[in-house]
């Protein structure tokens, strides 16, 4: 079986995922075409270099449906002849896009592909799509289903986190997101993106806070309260399904929460003879990859045990990682990852993750994973792993390697 490398990862500025957002004039399709587009200026390549565009976004419907990565190579420079596969597992589904394009490129199905994936989460509403498991009651019975919100709590409830403890966190993922700003940490990822006269639309993260304090986040009302504790009543729901519960704390909000916001992601992947082909040095190789399904009512806990099984799959340990990224889809989720593997905490989202800048659902994997391999080469380390929790109960994880 060939290696996989990476060659290149980019990504979009996170725009605000609403009205006055600056991304949202711009369609789906349009910005990851830009992506593409810069993909392949950036690396020198030819309209067929690859075998394939594998693109993940969660929300496919209206302009994000009708298979969006096809769509989106039509729009771009590629050529007609490069097909496009879009893929939805959730909040990983920019990280399944790598994941398996990686493991294609292994099995010796094509010598190169982008994967990535994009979502405009202020033009496509999320949960617009509708989703059995939330609406079918011959299924949301079964599976106790409730809220991703809900299952933040849970997971504060049963593990034992404060709401002191998710705001720390918070607060230091905008601290840390300001900084990296600050040090063009994210200089080498980001393409801006422009208007058809060539003038920037946007080129920096805006859904920032960096002024954000301890204060500031005491003062926001929980979200989840009322939805647990009034009609439909989830909080009974999940103490039916955990009964050893008596009560679950609510400790998530806005601003402990991750951020709505559009945007994409894209990693170029290719075996040895491609990066031969094209004069490209590879950044690194993808070592692992893992999912995995979890318990589809705390939801939430995926990294956890995915972890666990792509480092045993591996044979590695824990150690054995030098940086970690924990997609901070709510802060009870990288308080629990840190928990299980008592990692220290500076090795965890060094630049801040989606409590600061956001999380465009279907970019968010891929996103990280760029973010990762950036931070292992300012840091001059060598193995990262990256990992996210999945809606319905699911886990995924990569593990990269520097060449």
């Amino acid at each position: 079986m060939t290696d996989a490398y990476i060659y290149d990862a980019a990504r979009t500025p996170r725009g605000k995922g609403r009205p006055d957002g600056s991304l949202h004039e711009v369609t789906s399709v349009a910005l990851s075409a830009r992506l593409l587009n810069s993909v392949k200026e950036r690396n020198g390549l030819e309209g067929h270099a690859v075998e394939d565009v594998i693109w993940g976004n969660v929300t496919q419907v209206k302009e994000q449906g009708g298979c969006l990565a096809r769509s989106a190579v039509l729009a771009s420079n590629l050529d007609e002849s490069i097909p496009g596969l879009a893929i939805n597992r959730f909040c990983a589904s920019g990280m399944e896009a790598v994941n398996l394009a990686a493991n294609q490129v292994k099995g010796g199905a094509g010598q190169a592909y982008i994967a990535g994936g994009v979502e405009m989460m202020g033009r496509v509403a999320m949960g617009s799509d509708g989703a059995a498991i939330a609406v079918d009651p011959s299924l949301t019975f079964g599976t106790y289903f409730v809220p991703q919100g809900i299952s933040a709590d849970i997971i504060a409830t049963e593990y034992g986190f404060s709401r002191e403890d998710a705001d720390a966190l918070a607060v230091e993922s905008q601290r840390r997101a300001a900084a990296a700003w600050a040090d063009n940490r994210f200089a080498k990822s980001i393409v801006p993106v422009l208007d058809q006269n060539g003038l920037t639309i946007l080129d920096r993260d805006e859904y920032m806070r960096p002024g954000t304090s301890i204060e500031d986040l005491a003062k926001l009302k929980a979200s989840f309260k009322d939805m647990g504790e009034m009609m439909p009543g989830f909080d009974k729901v999940a103490m039916l399904k955990y009964p050893h519960l008596d009560h679950i704390n609510h400790i998530h909000h806005a601003g402990n929460s991750s951020g709505i916001v559009d945007g994409a992601a894209a990693v170029l992947i290719g075996n040895a003879e491609f990066g031969k082909a094209y004069g490209l040095k590879p950044r690194a190789r993808i070592r692992a990859t893992a999912k995995i399904g979890t318990d589809p009512t705390i939801m939430l806990t995926g990294p956890v045990p995915v972890t666990e099984k792509i480092l045993r799959d591996s044979g590695m340990s824990i150690s054995d990682i030098d940086l970690f990224e924990v997609n901070e889809a709510f802060a009870s989720v990288v308080l629990r990852f840190q928990q299980a593997f008592q990692v220290d905490p500076a090795l965890i989202n060094p630049n801040g993750g989606s409590i600061a800048m956001g999380h465009p659902l279907g970019a968010t994997g891929a996103i990280i994973i760029g973010t990762l391999l950036d931070e292992l080469e300012r840091q001059d380390k060598n193995i990262g792993l990256a990992t996210l929790c999945i809606a319905s109960g699911m886990g995924a994880a990569t593990i990269i390697e520097r060449v």
